[in-house]
């Protein structure tokens, strides 16, 4: 089939690659997000699916608005078969609906669990044992079209966002390419969704920030969960009154009992780093302080006496 591609991040560029690799489908052009400027320079920034395209010499959209009447008319003039949509923002029906095989998305959790812009993160804060990816054909709702095909992996207890983002990632790729097969051969029929709803929110900088009465297991998926981006965060106080925030990257769970408050730090100076929570303690690995290098905790410590820093 002869296809479009939608997409951003490099969630996305596994996905674009499959395609491309595939003997069967044909792709007619990529759309992205407009260039924008970051950093001190305020160099201009290409997504990593735009850099794809361009390495592959690939017709390029980048709309600054999807109802544009220039954009939908270039979008109709490709004649696609079919669009395809991996981590891209919402789409309007005047988009959605032009292909006559309609626009599939791949969406990374088994849906209708975890809904919204962020279920990989949340599968591992709420402490999820499984996830997956899901290819759905697109409707007026935020990811609540028919389901395509589905396939489903395992959360390991040490999981990260990090590494199931690349896990899923992968599964992506292979599950994108069976649903363009599987509708060019009319083998897959659109089935509703079917179990309860999860949302899955975006997070913000302020969802971040650790909350020391929860359970250590429960503290121990919510650092896995953010890790490495947005990462968890908590604040400490030194004996100056100055307030330093921290990324916590790495954390283990103690189940210990204890008569400390919630929050207390606890540290011997030179190897161990720990705080008290409702249940034990979490006891900190891999650390950031802001504006400087991560560290793991043996090698902060050497560097920093925080014995009587305190938490906010």
């Amino acid at each position: 089939m002869r296809v479009v591609y939608f997409g951003t991040p490099d969630f996305a560029v596994e996905s674009l690659d499959a395609i491309m690799q595939s003997s069967r489908h044909e792709m007619a052009a990529v759309v992205t997000v407009p260039d924008r400027q970051a950093g001190r320079g305020q160099k201009v920034v290409y997504s990593p699916v735009k850099q794809y395209a361009l390495d592959h010499q690939l017709p390029l959209l980048q709309p600054e608005k999807l109802r544009d009447t220039q954009f939908l008319e270039d979008l109709q003039a490709i004649k696609a078969d079919i669009f395809v949509v991996v981590a891209f923002r919402m789409l309007p029906e005047a988009v959605w609906a032009m292909p006559p095989h309609g626009t599939f998305n791949l969406h990374a959790s088994l849906l209708p669990r975890y809904r919204g812009a962020a279920p990989i993160n949340w599968a591992i804060i709420n402490g999820e044992q499984e996830t997956g990816v899901t290819t759905f054909l697109l409707n007026h709702q935020i990811d609540e079209g028919n389901l395509l095909l589905q396939e489903s992996t395992p959360i390991s207890t040490r999981e990260t966002a990090g590494s199931l983002h690349d896990r899923l990632a992968a599964m992506g790729r292979s599950l994108v390419v069976r649903t363009l097969d599987a509708l060019a051969d009319g083998t897959v029929t659109p089935r509703p969704q079917i179990g309860e709803a999860c949302p899955a929110p975006k997070i913000f900088k302020d969802d971040c920030r650790i909350d020391f009465s929860h359970t250590s297991q429960e503290i121990d998926c919510f650092i896995r969960g953010l890790c490495p981006y947005p990462a968890a965060t908590l604040t400490l106080i030194n004996p100056k009154g100055e307030s330093i925030p921290f990324k916590i990257l790495a954390a283990e769970s103690m189940s210990e009992m204890h008569e400390y408050p919630c929050g207390t730090l606890i540290c011997d100076g030179k190897r161990v780093l720990k705080i008290a929570t409702a249940d034990g303690f979490i006891r900190i690995l891999e650390l950031q302080m802001a504006g400087k290098k991560k560290n793991n905790v043996e090698d902060f410590l050497r560097g920093n006496n925080i014995t009587n820093w305190k938490l906010v």
